[in-house]
This record gives C-alpha cells, sequence and structure tokens, in this order.
C-alpha cells in the first residue's frame, strides 16, 4: 500500500504567494523604513573616521572589559583597517547593531510574557525549539518573497535566527528571583507592574544580559549565510571569495569576523558581569 505525499511543500508555496501578493505593500513599507534606517546607521558609522572609531572601541573595552581586551581591539581593528576590510567590518557591524536590537525589542517582552503567563510560555517555548532547530538556510527562503534580495532580507533572517536566546534567557532570569523577595513585596502590597520593573528586572538583569550577548554572537555568525541573499559585509568577502577559489581572500574575511566576535563578546561579557 502507498501512502500518497501530504502536499506540505504544495501548502506552503501557496501560503508565500498569497501574503506576498496580497499583503507585498506592508513588506515593501517596512522594507523601505528598514532600509532608511540601515543605511543611516552605516552612513554615521562610516562618517567617523576609522582611528577615532578605533580609539572609541578601545574605549568600551578598557572601560567594561580588562586592559588585555582593549590591546586586542587595538591590534585587531588596526590588522581589519590595514586588509582594506574597514567599510566592509562596518557594514557587518551595522547589520548585527539592526539585528540585536530588534531582537531585543521583541524578545524581553515576549520572554517577560513567557515568565509571567503559563498559557504563553506553553506556546512560545515549542516555537523557540522549532526556530532553533531548524537549519538556518531555511530562513533564506521566506525572506527573499517578502523583502526581495538586500540587506534588509539579511537583517530579517538574522532577527529570526538570534532570537530565542533573547526570549529564553529573560524568562529565565524572572523565574529565577528568589521567591521570597516576590512575597515581601506582596507582603507590602506591590502591584504587578512594581514588582515587574523594581524587584525581577534588576534581579534577572544578568541573565538577561547573557541573553543579549547570545543574540549578539549568533547575529555575527549569521553574516556569511545572509550573504547569499546580499547582506554584503564581511560574509560577502567571504562569499566572494568561495565563488573566485580564492582562499587567502576568504582566509582574511574569516579573521575579521573572529576579531570582531571576539570583542564583542569579551565588552558584553563583562558588562554581564558588572550587573551582578
Amino acid at each position: 500500500m502507498i501512502i500518497p505525499k501530504l502536499p506540505l511543500d504544495v501548502a506552503i508555496d501557496t501560503f508565500i504567494d498569497y501574503t506576498t501578493q496580497n499583503f507585498s505593500f506592508i513588506t515593501k513599507s517596512i522594507s523601505s523604513v528598514m532600509e532608511i534606517g540601515i543605511n543611516t546607521v552605516n552612513d554615521a558609522l562610516m562618517f567617523i573616521p576609522p582611528l577615532l572609531l578605533i580609539i572609541l572601541f578601545v574605549g568600551l573595552a578598557w572601560y567594561f572589559s580588562t586592559r588585555g581586551i582593549a590591546v586586542f581591539t587595538t591590534i585587531g581593528l588596526l590588522l581589519i583597517w590595514n586588509l582594506g576590510l574597514w567599510a566592509a567590518s562596518i557594514s557587518t557591524l551595522t547589520l548585527v547593531i539592526i539585528a540585536t536590537f530588534l531582537s531585543i525589542l521583541a524578545g524581553i517582552p515576549l520572554g517577560i510574557l513567557a515568565a509571567l503567563n503559563n498559557r504563553a510560555r506553553r506556546v512560545i517555548m515549542p516555537i523557540l525549539d522549532f526556530m532553533q532547530t531548524m537549519p538556518a538556510f531555511v530562513y533564506l527562503i521566506p525572506a527573499i518573497p517578502f523583502f526581495g534580495l538586500g540587506v534588509v532580507s539579511a537583517v530579517f533572517t538574522t532577527v529570526v535566527f538570534s532570537m530565542p536566546p533573547a526570549i529564553r534567557l529573560t524568562c529565565l532570569g524572572i523565574q529565577q528571583v528568589p521567591e521570597q523577595y516576590i512575597e515581601a513585596a506582596d507582603s507590602f502590597g506591590a502591584t504587578k507592574k512594581q514588582k515587574l520593573f523594581q524587584i525581577q528586572l534588576p534581579l534577572a538583569t544578568p541573565t538577561i544580559m547573557a541573553g543579549i550577548n547570545q543574540t549578539i554572537m549568533l547575529a555575527l555568525s549569521m553574516v556569511v549565510i545572509a550573504a547569499m541573499i546580499g547582506a554584503g559585509g564581511l560574509g560577502g568577502e567571504v562569499w566572494r571569495a568561495i565563488q573566485r577559489l580564492r582562499p587567502g581572500m576568504g582566509f582574511e574575511a574569516g579573521i575579521a569576523v573572529v576579531i570582531m566576535a571576539i570583542i564583542l563578546d569579551r565588552i558584553t561579557q563583562n558588562i554581564r558581569k558588572q550587573s551582578e
């Protein structure tokens, strides 16, 4: 007996075709606004002289991290500048900043909702499991018909890929607040809003910052994959090196990605430690 194949692919294609045909005016509007925002951030960072921006990053590394990381930041960013990858690195940094901002903007409220509402948590957590087990390349498929090729699709894909840690760790941080603090607040007649903003969120800040750190790392890990749909930046350099069979060029861009990852990781990790 031959069991007929479920037409899942046809159903998904039909859904995407329907939404793109009937709601394209919404996605085009979102795409236009996001493109303006992305270009504005990128132009603002490019307007700053490279040496001045390097000094700024070194200052952040020195203040939030250690002298060793500050020295590494100096050497690493000067190397990126010397290799002629400064513009590509700024483009990648812009993508990471925008994607992380949007992930936090959506992720923290969803994490709070999941922590405070059992029904919402039972819905949100399986969706996060699905998002985190789905291969990253699959996220590229719906982005193209909705937003077309380019940096907007790359940001959309990166947000979907990097958002789960922000939601999960916000939820975990709030759930880990000792019960005696909540009971003490209840005994003094605190409202839910007062408990959330004056007790739960401040105590959960280190865990939330860990989620933000992971979100940044996932966003940065997506840059090479997102280059396939026009993200540009360092991922675009790696993708061009693959297409042209130039391993040296790809290795240089890969080193630049690693340098940026270490700098962002160490700075955000130490911000988390300072919040404990």
